[in-house]
């Protein structure tokens, strides 16, 4: 058989899960891998329609195709997510129909499944035949069992595709409105208490929902002075991050264009950031995955800490269950930014949606003003764990930037530090091998946490 491997790393021939893909091959000498460097040639992609369809003949005459990527902030490349937008802009779906498929990917781990969920859904807006996806640690191919897995995995596949098994579904079509959002006129304004609020967006065009929502959302400000909308086509921008990991030594990216100094002038000293943009596929467009890949020149270390940080998104979010946890961790996990909300026009109602906006502009300025940050969720607490063991273990050499500010900020909070719970669990654990005493711990166990809450309550509300 024939398989069209989309290699989703810019990084082309230098891709780790390249080189998942090259043992695979060496286990199956059977069947042909074609390399296609999605990602990698992404401009050529984008300008040269003869390479496009040349690409697109590859796909269409393969038996089946395998997307391979590795993961850049918690989704594939912005250079993937573009040919995957231009496969719908070229009108080329047929390509992909009734084709099998499945997914390799590898990473630390790191909302890995947010960007399995995310190539499941496109495969399946493709009518593709979705058989399987496999996550694979950077390191994986050094573990006996995990060899075996990527073996079975493919042989999986492979049969999948001869057998003409029946594959499931998970994901429906996207349904998108074409209800026109009207705003009315900001009667009471809200004071921005100087606070520095700016607002970024991927929809330079007049009179769609998004530029509606985001007017109407500015006009919602006393002092507009002090509210700033940027378009993303306005940032010098010359290209998606490449995975050249420079910047993990001291911050500094290795492109010589604006992103940086705009993200680290108008960004980072903004108080408040509104992210806006509209459902494109499964995701933002990849315009706005570009601006979150470039940001990463920060590393693993937070950015926006302290921020209100808030979204206006047109088009079918609740559809989207996967990019509003992309969202939320964007905010919750990624930054020790507070995650604000989400605006939308689904409700198709436009009065309703001028309230969300003015409600959503007096909460986002109060929460400022407090310095409120939510606890983090599991999101934020989950990552933040895989960050700290690896950036303390196998990445320190690459990350350094990210280690020092780890170490300086006591992020490396493991539980091995906690010498007084140690002891504690020690001693308790060896008495409790006494038949008596373990009686009587667990029968007192259901109301000794409360007991213990019940004096903090006393204790703090004095």
């Amino acid at each position: 058989m024939k398989i069209s491997v989309l290699n989703g790393s810019p990084k082309g021939e230098s891709s780790i899960t390249l080189q998942y893909v090259n043992f695979i091959q060496n286990k199956f000498p059977q069947h042909t891998f074609h390399i296609l460097h999605i990602a990698r040639n992404i401009k050529k992609l984008e300008k040269n329609d003869d390479y496009f369809k040349t690409t697109i003949n590859e796909i269409r005459n393969s038996d089946a195709v395998l997307w391979a990527f590795g993961l850049w902030v918690l989704v594939v490349s912005a250079q993937y997510m573009r040919f995957i937008e231009l496969i719908w802009e070229k009108s080329e779906q047929e390509a992909f129909k009734n084709k099998y498929t499945a997914a390799l990917s590898t990473s630390i781990h790191y909302f890995d499944n947010i960007a399995h969920n995310y190539i499941r859904s496109i495969a399946e807006d493709l009518d593709m035949k979705y058989a399987d996806g496999l996550s694979l640690d950077i390191m994986d191919l050094t573990k006996e069992y995990q060899r075996q897995n990527i073996v079975f995995f493919a042989e999986n596949f492979f049969n999948t595709i001869q057998q003409k098994s029946a594959t499931s579904k998970l994901f429906m079509p996207l349904k998108y409105n074409t209800f026109k959002y009207q705003p009315s006129s900001v009667s009471n304004t809200v004071n921005t208490k100087g606070k520095k609020i700016l607002v970024l967006s991927d929809d330079s065009s007049s009179n769609t929902n998004l530029e509606k929502m985001v007017n109407r959302f500015v006009q919602s400000f006393d002092t507009v002075e002090n509210v700033n909308v940027v378009q993303l086509d306005d940032i010098d921008i010359k290209g998606g991050c490449m995975g050249c990991m420079r910047c993990g030594y001291d911050y500094h990216c290795q492109y010589k264009d604006g992103f940086a100094d705009f993200y680290n002038n108008y960004v980072r000293k903004s108080d408040i950031i509104v992210f806006s943009g509209s459902v494109k596929g499964r995701f933002l467009s990849a315009k706005w995955k570009s601006f979150y890949d470039r940001a990463f020149f920060w590393n693993h270390t937070p950015s926006l800490i302290g921020k209100q940080i808030g979204y206006i998104i047109s088009g079918p979010l609740s559809q989207s269950p996967n990019l509003i946890e992309y969202l939320e961790a964007s905010s919750f996990a990624r930054q020790d930014s507070n995650h604000v909300d989400i605006i939308t026009d689904e409700s198709e109602d436009s009065i309703e949606i001028d309230n969300l906006l003015q409600s959503f502009a007096v909460r986002i300025i109060r929460y400022s003003e407090n310095g409120y940050i939510k606890p983090k969720n599991f999101l934020g607490v989950g990552g933040h764990k895989i960050f700290r063991d690896d950036i303390w273990g196998r990445l320190r050499m690459i990350w350094q930037a990210d280690h020092r500010y780890f170490k300086r900020h006591s992020k490396y909070d493991f539980p091995q530090k906690e010498y007084g719970i140690r002891i504690g669990s020690a001693i308790m654990m060896m008495l409790t091998k006494i038949p008596k005493f373990r009686n009587i711990f667990y029968n007192n166990l259901k109301d000794m946490p409360v007991k213990r809450m019940q004096r903090l309550i006393d204790k703090y509300s004095s």
